[in-house]
């Protein structure tokens, strides 16, 4: 069997970054001869958390999975969509009886796709239970059940957590790939027992900002010290995350690369209607 592509895309921030991921998924899978896609959607809604509308959109347009993260409650009428919607995950590591669900599994002409999506404990709120055994522990559970392929999204702030679970899990799960900084990382590698590891997948938003913010608060506020607004930024969007190829039959990773392209203005629709 010909191996499985996945395109995960990293952090997607406010508008600029929604659009555009809305509007380039049906090309890029086409472009990229993918069989499966993920995205990060948790600042998806005006850069804090997502609603219901923008993740029916983004599943529309392409995307099998939307993973979250530390914002992902930040839009309150999420709560109710999220038992409605396997697809849209939440990190594992809450609590068993928080809404939603940290993994999910779905078909492929190639095969089932397991998808999990935790957080990280470091200088991250609010502090959940423990990532390493939570992910370890969902990981067993799916290879048992026959599921080879196993992606995780593991939303953390420092690098060392996430290189940590990349070897934590190398040889049981296929990929792991950090978000949250919205930096994408140049670590892409395949270790010893198959697992495919980016230390963070970047953003999908805008390239002349900071994390996706107008520049101009950002720095006002490092000059100041001073509390202000930081508006979502404007201008062209740059996509940024991975792409890997796996061994449906083992789940091996067998390539993995950095996704990372600069979108010119006009490339990006502005007939869309805002979704917040």
């Amino acid at each position: 069997m010909e191996p499985l592509r996945i395109l995960f895309l990293g952090d997607i921030v406010g508008e600029p970054g929604r659009k555009a991921v809305i509007e380039h998924l049906p090309a890029l899978r086409k472009e990229l001869d993918l069989d499966f896609i993920i995205v990060n959607g948790e600042n998806s809604a005006g850069g804090r958390g997502i609603t219901p509308r923008i993740a029916i959109d983004l599943l529309r347009a392409g995307a099998a999975v939307i993973t979250t993260g530390d914002h992902v409650w930040d839009q309150s009428e999420i709560v109710d969509y999220f038992p409605t919607e396997p697809r849209l995950l939440r990190p594992i590591n809450y609590p068993a009886d928080t809404p939603g669900q940290g993994s999910v599994v779905l078909e492929t002409p190639k095969g089932r796709v397991g998808v999990i999506q935790a957080q990280g404990r470091s200088f991250m709120q609010p502090p959940l239970e423990n990532p390493f055994l939570a992910v370890e522990a969902e990981a067993g559970r799916l290879r048992a059940d026959g599921v080879q392929v196993i992606f995780l999204d593991f939303h953390a702030e420092t690098t060392s957590e996430k290189i940590a679970m990349c070897w934590a899990l190398d040889g049981k799960v296929s990929v792991v790939v950090g978000t949250h900084t919205h930096v994408q990382t140049a670590d892409e590698r395949i270790l010893e027992g198959g697992t495919g590891c980016l230390t963070d997948a970047g953003m999908c938003g805008p390239d002349a900002s900071v994390l996706g913010r107008s520049p101009d608060s950002v720095v006002w506020r490092f000059r100041t010290g001073m509390p202000t607004r930081f508006p979502i930024a404007s201008g062209p969007v740059r996509l940024c995350g991975a792409v890997a190829e796996m061994d449906p039959a083992t789940g091996r990773c067998l390539e993995i690369v950095r996704f990372n392209r600069l979108l010119a203005v006009k490339e990006v629709a502005t007939a869309l209607t805002d979704s917040i």
